[in-house]
């Protein structure tokens, strides 16, 4: 997409906060604290931040109890005070659209206010937690369940695209994903929530205009797309392109979550790689959601009618929920309790090869170690399994993760070092299906490359001031970069030992080390441990990421004393950018073969008899 469009993405992830300078991380605290005492003032009680997007604060309360079990919950949205007006009117804007639709699985308006100049708007509360919550604690949802959600998100789409209302016209939601799907465990219902991108839309779903006379059908409007853009890890090429608004749309936004729910990914875009025929669905079904997200808009439109008008039908056939496998690992996956809360953040470097040759480059200025994770149109230029790939290394940071992953994609397959340590048993199964995602990914990608990324606790950021970009940084005196020391020594094999130096200097990271840190890691290199450290060098602010593990404890002393002679240098760093480095514990790489897509495999005719035979073997 050209420069000028880069500022219409919505951005529906923000940074941890524990990657914030200490100036904007009190601006963001006090600024919480003012919208939940502005709620308390309003009379609402049990105030909770639950959520914050690029636009607002999504909280949550409840009225003061009147009689038993008479206290509804309310959800409250607040749009940043930072913004430009025309983006706080979006919320007003929301308001008014979400007073248009009226459905039992659509939480309803309870009014637009303004405090003190503060826009706040109030809905209803869905019982339960988003989707993509559920997706990350359980994995791939059952096959069942996957086709109950599907039939409820029928019935909205259905009900969106009549014509009724005070306006009598379609309206397009623009951001339907697992996220804005709130999900009731006991009842298996979902309600669809957050309506900031949501429009009337400008052609039906025959893709006819919607003009009530032929002033409007002849206006300038229906020239150029009303449409938002929502998440574009979901919305399709229709919405992503900029064409005029129509619920299309949000058929697109559903096939992207249900294949998502299904496969326990956290995007749209590895469909070509693990087919939903490839998910355990039931064939009908399977095959309707791959017509979904075909490449050939007509082969999406006619799939599109067949899931509208044949869904409640599929529902219908009677489903049980299988007995799953174990789940193993296709590469290794380390459990340790935590010692801390970690905050996981994934920085990813050498991606430049993932993109087509001639993409255009429109991000060369934005250098952060959060891209990944909040920018979304940093994926220009590459492949749909490309983009999956580096969405579902994105998916491990949305675990209490730390390590670090290297994939070298050569002729005759694909060959992965990889050290994950994961701080929460619970989530393991769930965990090993997205790393196993990774892995099919990548198999099904065929280049020449390296790829590398450092998982780290932002919990242990470091971070140095300075008053401007002429000034050096300078470390304080109690600081100190954390390590973990293993208790007994780990074993060594020096013929496996991985290097920090292992692919040279990589070409998208813009900061050079001065020599005495390059020195200092040259000597570490030389200790057996496992970890990284990044430098993210800004005109005011240095951050210092890192994860340590000590594999030798007789080598503590020395070990500590080269991390603190890192900080004592960070004064003779020059320049702005980025400069990683990450050591695993050894070399232990797995290989894989290329392969294009997954296999087929369907939901049983007859589950019953399935599982019968399953016991019986």
């Amino acid at each position: 997409m050209p420069q000028a469009q880069l500022q219409q993405f919505y951005i529906p992830e923000e940074q941890s906060v524990y990657l914030l300078s200490h100036h904007d991380a009190r601006k963001l605290k006090d600024w919480v604290a003012l919208c939940q005492a502005q709620l308390t003032q309003l009379g609402y009680q049990g105030i909770e931040l639950i959520g914050k997007g690029a636009y607002g604060f999504v909280f949550a309360g409840c009225t003061p109890s009147v009689g038993v079990g008479t206290n509804p919950n309310y959800v409250f949205k607040f749009s940043r005070i930072t913004l430009p007006a025309h983006l706080q009117e979006r919320l007003e804007e929301e308001a008014f659209m979400l007073d248009q639709v009226s459905h039992p699985r659509i939480p309803g308006l309870i009014a637009y206010q303004r405090s003190r100049g503060q826009s706040i708007l109030v809905m209803e509360r869905a019982p339960g937690l988003n989707l993509e919550q559920v997706s990350l604690k359980q994995g791939r949802l059952s096959p069942r369940l996957v086709v109950r959600i599907a039939a409820q998100l029928a019935d909205i789409l259905i009900t969106l695209r009549r014509e009724t209302g005070p306006q009598s016209r379609p309206v397009v939601h623009g951001d339907i994903k697992p996220s804005n799907l709130v999900y009731d465990a006991e009842q298996e219902s979902v309600a669809l929530i957050d309506w900031g991108s949501s429009v009337f839309a400008q052609l039906d779903a025959q893709l006819q205009f919607v003009g009530t006379n032929v002033m409007e059908l002849m206006s300038d409007n229906l020239q150029q797309t009303n449409a938002r853009l929502g998440d574009v890890y979901f919305i399709g090429e229709e919405q992503l392109n900029g064409a005029l608004s129509s619920p299309r749309f949000d058929e697109q936004g559903v096939a992207g979550t249900l294949y998502a729910l299904a496969s326990a990914q956290s995007c749209r875009f590895g469909h070509r790689a693990i087919p939903a025929s490839s998910l355990g669905l039931p064939m009908e079904f399977a095959r309707t959601l791959d017509g979904m997200l075909d490449p050939d808009p007509q082969v999406r439109r006619k799939a599109g009618n067949y899931f509208v008008q044949r869904m409640s039908r599929m529902a219908r056939v009677v489903m049980i929920d299988l007995p799953s496998g174990v789940q193993v690992p296709l590469v290794p996956v380390w459990g340790r309790p935590a010692e801390q809360e970690i905050d996981t953040v994934v920085y990813s470097s050498r991606k430049a090869f993932l993109r087509e040759t001639d993409a255009q480059e429109t991000l060369n200025d934005v250098n952060d170690v959060q891209l990944d994770r909040y920018y979304k149109q940093f994926m220009q230029g590459m492949g749909d399994t490309e983009k999956a790939f580096l969405a579902s290394v994105s998916r491990l940071g949305k675990y209490p993760v730390v390590g670090g992953l290297a994939v070298r994609w050569e002729r005759e397959g694909v060959y992965i070092d990889s050290s994950l340590n994961l701080h929460d048993p619970a989530l393991k199964p769930a965990f090993i299906e997205a790393v196993n995602n990774m892995v099919h990914l990548a198999r099904a990608i065929h280049r020449q490359g390296v790829f590398k990324s450092c998982l780290f606790n932002a919990r242990q950021t470091l971070h140095l001031e300075r008053a401007s970009a002429d000034d050096a940084f300078v470390s304080e005196p109690n600081m100190s970069i954390s390590y973990e020391l293993s208790a007994v020594p780990e074993l060594e094999d020096r013929t496996r030992q991985h290097s920090y130096f292992e692919d040279g200097p990589d070409p998208e990271e813009l900061l050079v080390l001065p020599e005495s840190i390059m020195g200092v890691l040259q000597q570490l290199n030389d200790i057996h441990h496992t970890g990284m450290i990044i430098f993210e060098a800004l005109p005011q602010h240095l951050k210092i990421h890192s994860y340590y593990r000590l594999l030798d404890p007789a080598k503590e002393h020395e070990f500590r004393t080269l991390l603190a002679s890192i900080l004592a240098s960070v004064n003779q760093i020059e320049g702005l950018g980025v400069s990683g480095f990450m050591k695993m514990p050894y070399k232990d790489t797995r290989y894989f073969t290329h392969l294009e897509k997954q296999p087929e495999r369907y939901y049983p005719r007859d589950p019953r008899e399935y599982v019968k035979r399953l016991s019986e073997d």
